[in-house]
């Protein structure tokens, strides 16, 4: 979200009230586990502006309860004079990795993000410095689209958002995409890094290495998106993260890699189907270790600024079972149901 004008305070935010069932089978005695809620997925207001001249401000505010809100999630200041071959962000803006990390939390195309970029492109937000910019109207290789080649490039804690850095490392990320058509994007993104090990007896820094290639296509009313990111972490690995939960260091080390696919077809009635499948393997050094979810749903816009999204979550965990018979698959798949109102 930007400011729409070239002065002056603009307030902005949405709100994600949501109802979700997990179904988690049956006790010993044969009585239903299941949950049931109504929360808030997200709650989110904010401030944008633009200052004479080239100068704009973000501010946004998370302040649902049940992502342990409120708390700070977004304040930078972006400096616009060097046209949009380079704007220069400073302070707390999520990280540049990633198709969908680098889509916005209300314009996702599923209520939850992929598993291997929750886990892989974590934390998903941190304080630093970003440049970032695109070769604008400039034609290349005779092509003609827009902004056919676009980069984002920053120098980052790398200890996540709302905390001082605790060492003297900072974290590398890169991503660079090439449009070479309006419907058509190939991504590539890249994060290097080192830190603190969280056992204090070790004096020897962790390495966090990330790699990331996506495509997306959007044509008509057609668009078919994938992902893949793989991992390596040496001394500890951060599980878990997100949008404001907190990481959970395991010491190790692991190579990691998943990837997602999602097909989506938007009707005459605005009634958009959605088809996701992920898959996510936590470390490949060791067998039957990978979580696969299929989710299946649709978006419904009522109008610009609301939306209904249903997903049934269908989760498959690998199991060394060789006998179908006696495949364990733990009961934890979930329905969701969100309604989101922009403003």
């Amino acid at each position: 979200m930007e400011a729409s004008s070239d002065e002056g305070v603009q307030v902005i935010g949405y709100i994600q009230p949501q109802f979700g069932i997990n179904f988690l089978g049956d006790d010993a005695a044969g009585n239903s586990l299941n949950t049931n809620s109504f929360y808030f997925n997200r709650a989110r207001l904010g401030v944008v502006g633009n200052i004479p001249y080239d100068v704009s401000y973000y501010v946004m505010v998370d302040f649902s309860t049940f992502k342990n809100g409120p708390y700070l999630l977004d304040a930078f200041i972006t400096y616009k004079g060097l046209g949009p071959w380079a704007k220069i962000s400073l302070g707390q803006f999520k990280n540049p990795f990633g198709l969908e990390l680098g889509t916005p939390c209300q314009a996702l195309y599923t209520i939850e993000r992929s598993m291997v970029v929750n886990e892989l492109a974590s934390p998903f937000r941190d304080l630093g410095v970003m440049v970032s910019g695109g070769t604008d109207t400039l034609s290349i290789f005779g092509l003609t689209n827009k902004n056919i080649f676009s980069y984002n490039l920053a120098l980052m804690n790398g200890s996540g958002m709302n905390v001082m850095d605790p060492d003297r490392y900072k974290d590398f990320i890169g991503r660079l995409v090439f449009s070479p058509t309006s419907f058509l994007s190939l991504g590539t993104s890249y994060r290097t890094g080192q830190l603190i090990n969280p056992d204090p007896a070790i004096d020897v820094a962790d390495k966090r290495t990330r790699f990331g290639a996506d495509i997306s296509i959007n044509y008509k009313n057609f668009i078919l998106q994938g992902e893949y990111i793989s991992g390596k972490d040496e001394g500890s690995k951060l599980v878990g993260g997100g949008c404001g939960a907190e990481p959970t260091p395991v010491a190790g080390t692991f190579n990691s890699n998943g990837f997602m696919v999602q097909a989506l077809y938007m009707t005459p009635w605005q009634l958009q189907p959605v088809v996701k499948y992920e898959s996510y393997d936590p470390d490949t050094d060791v067998d039957f270790n990978k979580n696969s979810t299929i989710t299946f749903g649709f978006n419904y816009f009522i109008n610009e600024w609301t939306r209904i999204q249903l997903n049934y979550l269908y989760n498959v965990e690998e199991s060394s079972d060789v006998d179908w018979a006696n495949y364990h698959e733990i009961a934890n798949d979930a329905l969701l149901l969100q309604l989101q109102v922009i403003f």
